[in-house]
């Protein structure tokens, strides 16, 4: 009956009025259902102790556990080494029910991780390198594991020519797929496999007109960094004639094993964790990783997961640092059990010239190989003055106006889209050349490009004066020149600005970056599949590319550590790591300080870490910081971590002793962060850090000098002489930091060095206030 004083039509909007929220109230639980139905990729990791004695295998426990939250679910992977569990697509609701099973120590969801996208075994001088590491049956046993995107096996960096049989540690297997067969391993790639389980149930199966599903590389990215760490010795190298010479890997007689796990839309975490598993079977030496995935605690962190397993069975895990910098705070890979490396540039440089109407030139870089410009000068224009778009100035695709910009040259500002593709977007519309300007997120860091037109880079200061002149005069005009190839540039090294800087966000009291290597226009091998830029309108072919990032650090370091490990097979990862730090320099032979190209002013630990590596030195160290499992355990408990998150990265029960203090402090890191809480109510704090020195080099005695450039912090050393009757005989001293009146904003640096005279084992400092 209708309600008294309620008109037919009011009646009817009340009851659309229920209606629509009926229908709302269904949308929104429709929602929620298909929200909850959604799966995503985790990592299961279980307590493989706890394992009822109703099961014989481990696997068959994981798929029952699996089975009783989901009936359709299946494993991706199923880990033994890396980690004690396995992978599967999960909803949000299976996910947290499986968490709260019985064995099962987390649940984390899947991580996407990117890549860290000749002149320098010269440059390290390793062509001095015979009496250091010497040519040996044992450098041909050492095996370098390289994560990446595959390999072009045809590549002369590849040929086994002059190799003795295969190693018979090896362990591992060259896999078939689209575009290669297993014979395309020889005595030099030992091993070739691929991962995509989980990149493929995240984003679909992988188009195979479009790359390979096998080890093949189709990118480049993998080829460049295996080639980097072990490349077999090529002679006349070069990218379209630039940078010619002999081109080697750091560990030329090394042999290399590539594990494919990144593909066009990334790298996932339980592809790289299954690559790490079956690298551990195989019985690689070292492994690297030119990737990363931002930072989270240890446990959360599938990298640093793996290279703990790792680390146990004697293999050094080097990874990028990542390309984050120059800000702070920017690292990944930050494990202390990773060797994590930061880029610096080479003595070498691509010299392109622009040089305007005005009679003023500006040196620039470039790799550009082809026609030359006209020879005489051009009208110049500005990309933002030849565009309707806002971020005109950007040359992104489709923003400029073909009749502002035809047969002038363009200048573009850096940022958003890659510095290759302008040069395309350039040309695309009818541009002559390309004039590339750093804007104040890039400074005067220059990197040099293959660009499709004539093109060259400038730093910011200059493109500032280039765009002076041309809103000045009216009539600009400009011409580019390109000088080629020169070395002995100096000062060199210096800091790459794009290689990401310290503190560590996750351990203050751990210093990384551990060290630099270079990183900036490095020539190495390359893919067929693709021209130097990457670019599809790139027809171009070359065997060898020019490229920059920390991705190109990473694997000098790779190479090195295997050097490293063939001369001293005895050697710890720990130990090789030492070795490759405390013999790292932090000045130039004229005793200036490193440069950061971000500022223009000297570099910090921050930056650098221990320093540019020194692959000579290190080769006899005198004295080294060695870390073992049980060490890193410890320094876990200093964490705090609860039971289960130990576990998690340890794969094993492990219970802190409630009764023993432990510290960050104490693990014997060859380097020291220190980081000062808020000055004390007595106005004074004093932190005290502990190590342990291994001589691995003669008898001798050892003073120690500590240098510091700031009295607002003292530091002291005890005992002040170290002396070592025999091999491998240990020493400890501590290092007392007090700060009675430090800046909260102020970061001190300084080293501590023990020497006899002929060995000086250095160690960077840092010291903040948090």
């Amino acid at each position: 009956m209708q309600s008294k004083g309620m008109s037919v039509k009011t009646h009817k909007i009340i009851k659309m009025s229920k209606y629509l929220v009926l229908v709302f109230v269904l949308l929104c639980l429709c929602n929620m259902s298909v929200a909850m139905e959604i799966k995503k990729t985790y990592i299961i990791h279980m307590a493989k102790s706890q394992m009822p004695a109703t099961f014989d295998d481990h696997t068959h426990w994981y798929d029952s556990s699996l089975k009783s939250v989901s009936e359709s679910a299946e494993m991706l992977y199923v880990y033994k080494n890396v980690v004690n569990g396995f992978s599967a697509r999960l909803t949000a609701q299976e996910a947290e029910s499986l968490e709260s099973q019985p064995g099962i120590l987390s649940v984390l969801p899947e991580l996407k991780y990117e890549l860290h996208t000749t002149r320098t075994p010269s440059f390290l001088g390793l062509e001095k390198s015979a009496d250091f590491f010497p040519e040996s049956d044992a450098m041909g046993d050492v095996i370098v594991g390289v994560l990446d995107t595959g390999v072009w096996p045809e590549r002369k960096s590849f040929d086994d020519t002059g190799f003795g049989p295969i190693p018979a540690s090896w362990k591992g297997q060259c896999e078939s797929g689209t575009n290669f067969s297993s014979a395309k391993c020889n005595r030099k790639l030992v091993g070739a496999r691929y991962f995509s389980r989980g990149y493929e149930t995240t984003l679909g199966p992988i188009d195979e007109s479009e790359e390979s599903k096998s080890p093949r590389d189709d990118d480049g990215h993998g080829t460049h960094t295996a080639s980097t760490a072990a490349g077999s010795i090529v002679q006349g190298a070069n990218l379209l004639g630039y940078a010619s010479g002999t081109a080697r890997g750091m560990a030329n007689r090394a042999r290399v094993a590539v594990y494919k796990v990144c593909w066009k839309g990334g790298c996932f975490s339980s592809d790289i964790l299954a690559a790490m598993d079956k690298a551990i079977d195989d019985n690689v030496d070292v492994l690297s990783l030119s990737l990363g995935g931002g930072t989270s605690d240890y446990y959360k962190d599938s990298v640093a997961i793996g290279a703990f397993a790792a680390m146990e069975k004697g293999i050094l895990v080097s990874c990028s640092a990542g390309n984050g910098g120059p800000g702070p705070f920017s690292l990944s890979n930050v494990a202390p059990w990773i060797t994590t490396v930061g880029a610096g540039t080479l003595d070498r440089d691509f010299p392109a010239y622009v040089s305007l109407g005005n009679g003023k030139n500006f040196s620039g870089v470039s790799l550009y190989a082809g026609d030359s410009l006209p020879n005489k000068m051009l009208p110049f224009v500005y990309a933002g003055n030849a565009s309707n778009a806002t971020n005109g100035n950007l040359c992104m695709t489709g923003t400029l106006i073909p009749e502002k910009v035809k047969g002038k040259i363009v200048l573009c500002d850096r940022g958003i889209n890659a510095r290759v593709q302008k040069g395309s977007v350039v040309k695309a519309a009818g541009g002559a050349g390309m004039v590339l300007a750093n804007t104040d997120a890039n400074g005067e860091e220059l990197v040099a490009d293959a660009h499709l037109l004539p093109a060259t880079a400038v730093g910011q200061k200059t493109g500032y004066a280039i765009k002076k002149y041309l809103t000045s005069d009216p009539n600009p005009t400009a011409t580019i020149l390109f000088g080629g190839t020169k070395v002995g540039i100096e000062p060199s090294p210096v800091v790459a600005a794009f290689s990401s800087r310290g503190p560590n966000s996750i351990t203050p009291e751990i210093l990384k970056p551990d060290i630099i290597a270079p990183g900036v226009n490095i020539l190495a091998g390359w893919t067929g599949a693709v021209g130097p830029t990457g670019l599809e309108e790139d027809d171009r072919r070359v065997e060898f590319n020019i490229i920059s990032g920390t991705s190109m650090s990473c694997p000098h370091v790779s190479g090195l550590a295997a050097l490293l490990k063939g001369a001293h097979p005895e050697w710890s990862p720990a130990a090789i790591r030492s070795a490759l730090m405390t013999t790292a320099y932090t000045a130039y032979k004229n005793g200036e300080a490193l440069l950061d190209i971000a500022t223009g002013k000297p570099s910090t630990p921050f930056d650098h870490g221990a320093g540019h590596v020194d692959p000579i030195s290190a080769a006899n160290p005198g004295l080294i910081y060695d870390i073992n499992a049980d060490d890193y355990l410890n320094f876990i408990c200093a964490l705090k971590y609860t039971p289960s998150q130990i576990n998690t990265l340890a794969r094993r029960n492990f219970t802190c002793d409630s009764s023993k203090k432990y510290s960050v402090a104490d693990l014997n890191y060859p380097s020291f962060a220190v980081s000062f809480p808020a000055a004390g109510s007595d106005g004074s704090n004093t932190i005290k850090y502990s190590r342990t020195l291994t001589n691995v080099g003669p008898a001798g005695t050892y003073k120690v000098t500590v240098s510091s450039p700031s009295s607002s912090v003292k530091i002291i050393v005890e005992p002040e002489t170290l002396s070592f009757t025999r091999m491998n005989e240990k020493k400890s001293y501590t290092v007392s930091f007090t700060a009675p009146s430090m800046s909260s904003t102020t970061n001190v640096f300084g080293r501590i060095e023990w020497s006899d005279g002929k060995h000086v084992v250095s160690s960077p400092v840092a010291i903040s206030q948090t």
